[in-house]
């Protein structure tokens, strides 16, 4: 089991290599420096207040689904950092490309991802056909906090999946 877990680590070590050093270019880095914003609390809960108080129905009731999943999933992420609270790649990786003022708390799971997809996630329930668009929107906020140097591929992960089943159980739960 243990070389199980040495091997995984080691190959997601590459993988954030990989995201961080190959994939860089000026221009993606003023893309993904700016896209990743959108996991952001700023951005997350003005977008979710701005559906649930100045959008007719049924945006209004995704607005709210939207802020209730964003609370609820971020209780996990807040118990998972105290429990393992794992350094960030730029502090523990040598050479990791960051860009302006990376963070130093603990990087398991993503914030950002968690609440990207706690945002996504109740609209692409209720609008399906937004998938196409919303979801490459997510996975391009997580794949940014690889490539900033902040997270690692299972801190993005692990966010994704904390985001998406605290949507899904939300709109379930108004739902039922």
């Amino acid at each position: 089991m243990t070389r199980m877990i040495h091997w995984l680590g080691k190959r997601e070590r590459q993988l954030f290599f990989w995201i961080n050093h190959k994939l860089h270019h000026r221009f993606v880095s003023i893309v993904l420096y700016t896209l990743t914003h959108l996991g952001g609390a700023t951005f997350t809960i003005t977008f979710s207040l701005a559906l649930a108080l100045l959008l007719p129905a049924p945006w209004d009731t995704i607005g709210w689904q939207c802020l209730v999943a964003l609370a609820i999933s971020h209780i996990p992420v807040a118990i998972i950092k105290k429990v393992y609270p794992r350094i960030r790649p730029h502090l523990a990786i040598p050479n990791t490309r960051t860009y302006r003022k990376p963070l130093v708390d603990h990087s398991f799971p993503s914030g950002h991802t968690t609440a990207i997809f706690s945002l996504v996630v109740p609209i692409i329930m209720h609008f399906s056909m937004l998938a196409w668009i919303l979801l490459p929107i997510a996975g391009i906020v997580a794949l940014s906090r690889m490539y900033l140097g902040l997270h690692y591929p299972s801190d993005c992960l692990v966010g994704a999946v904390i985001g998406t089943s605290a949507a899904v159980g939300t709109v379930m739960f108004w739902n039922y």
